[in-house]
């Protein structure tokens, strides 16, 4: 790594960036923003959440050739990165905010012209777009060194990363997990362990580093705090009303998702926990009038949040659970820095995508029991076939146990060409009859 490289990104880290976030927030309109009648008052804590994950993108503009960068998917068990200290990119936390952000068909066609298909993973379309292009509303992303994926959440993400081998001419790294089909077993957990131990020295050739036990068994434990963290931030939301939406969550869910391991995720969360307390504990509620508590299945329609949130605010409805947010929450916890690789390898073949139908539809009765849920909206999402397969099932079978009235909407994660408002809304309008509004 070169010395000057170094130099600057210690410069922008300690200097630049506190000074050019400062600059950001100079002369904003100070105040109380107009109120809305359906919505509780905003979250005190997401000027924070903004400024950590700012400054992360913008930090990563000066990591090439100060620290070994890193791409990562969702998937991948980043904690073995940390002890070689890795500045760690997500391009499915880039692609949500490229959804967010409504850029997302732009980048996608990007990759279509190159020959990707439009039925395959917006994720991948957008990112594939950004790396033919160079273009982002993050500004730059740094070129990685190192690509570190799992099949843990879909056989996409393996052939998304070899493209993206291909086209930086670098390694990838694939931690393979089996499916579980009813338990996991010591052959299973074996065959990963023995993964791990391999790939630690492809990281300390490709960083130039050695490994750290003390530093990897701290990344353990930061990473098992966080989602532990995070875990009771979700259960905050089984309080009446709820003091916050899970389309709150979703946006809330980056640092657990891109900076696990880190202790600034770990800080944050408690930060956000302490406020979720308080308001639940006064009686604040994210929804005004909370009449109609929901559950979300799937990934978000990023360039729909703020129009549902708003949509289902207004007939007193609140989301107050999702099986997308509570994969964040699932698993980790098993974490052990006392038993690092047994414990990891639990930890991500266990993730709900790696995992039967049939523990899928059990964690959703228990959390549709868990927070009282009125009524389940399920997200068929275009972009991720292994999320939305076997839900018109899932949906008949809660519907007979539970007798929990839901709605399919058809769209995509970022790619808003493959959403029909027409469609959505007079699925949702016969939905709202049944619930009674």
């Amino acid at each position: 790594m070169s010395f000057l490289k170094n130099a600057e990104y210690v410069f922008m880290k300690d200097l630049g960036a506190p000074v050019l976030m400062g600059l950001s927030n100079f002369g904003k309109r100070r105040g109380p923003k107009k109120a809305n009648p359906f919505f509780g008052p905003p979250l005190k804590s997401a000027p924070r959440l903004k400024e950590i994950m700012t400054r992360h993108y913008f930090l990563s503009r000066y990591t090439e050739g100060a620290k070994p960068v890193a791409w990562v998917a969702s998937g991948a068990p980043v904690e073995l990165l940390r002890p070689f200290d890795f500045y760690t990119v997500y391009p499915e936390n880039h692609g949500a905010l490229c959804g967010a952000q409504k850029v997302a068909p732009e980048l996608c066609a990007l990759a279509e012209e190159r020959g990707y298909h439009q039925d395959l993973c917006s994720y991948a379309r957008v990112d594939l777009g950004v790396c033919f292009s160079g273009k982002t509303p993050v500004g730059k992303l740094p070129k990685p060194d190192l690509l570190f994926a799992s099949n843990n959440i879909c056989q996409t993400v393996v052939y998304w990363y070899k493209a993206l081998s291909h086209h930086w001419k670098i390694p990838l790294i694939l931690f393979d997990t089996p499916y579980n089909f009813r338990e996991i077993k010591a052959g299973d957990i074996a065959y990963m362990v023995n993964q791990f131990e391999e790939i630690i020295p492809v990281l300390e050739r490709i960083s130039r580093r050695p490994f750290r036990e003390a530093k990897f068994q701290e990344a353990i434990r930061t990473a098992r705090d966080t989602s532990l963290a995070w875990g009771e931030v979700l259960a905050t939301l089984k309080a009446r009303p709820a003091p916050m939406t899970i389309f709150d969550a979703f946006v809330h869910l980056a640092p657990v998702v891109s900076l696990r391991g880190l202790p600034v995720a770990l800080e944050y969360y408690r930060i956000l926990l302490r406020e979720l307390k308080e308001r639940a504990e006064k009686g604040v509620g994210a929804v005004v009038h909370e009449r109609k508590r929901l559950m979300w299945d799937n990934i978000a329609i990023w360039y729909k949040l703020r129009d549902y949130g708003k949509l289902f605010a207004e007939r007193g409805m609140n989301f107050v659970t999702a099986t997308y947010t509570n994969a964040w929450a699932e698993t980790t916890p098993n974490l052990d820095e006392g038993n690092p690789f047994e414990s990891m390898a639990k930890t991500y073949s266990l993730v709900i995508l790696n995992n039967n139908l049939n523990h899928r539809l059990h964690l959703m009765e228990r959390l549709i029991k868990e927070f009282q849920v009125d009524g389940l909206v399920i997200h068929s999402a275009r972009s991720c076939k292994p999320y939305s397969v076997g839900q018109y099932d899932l949906k008949r079978l809660l519907m007979e146990r539970l007798g929990v009235p839901s709605v399919i909407i058809d769209a995509d994660i970022t790619d808003s060409r493959a959403y029909s408002e027409e469609q959505a809304m007079t699925r949702l309008e016969a939905f709202f009859e049944t619930m009674g509004n």
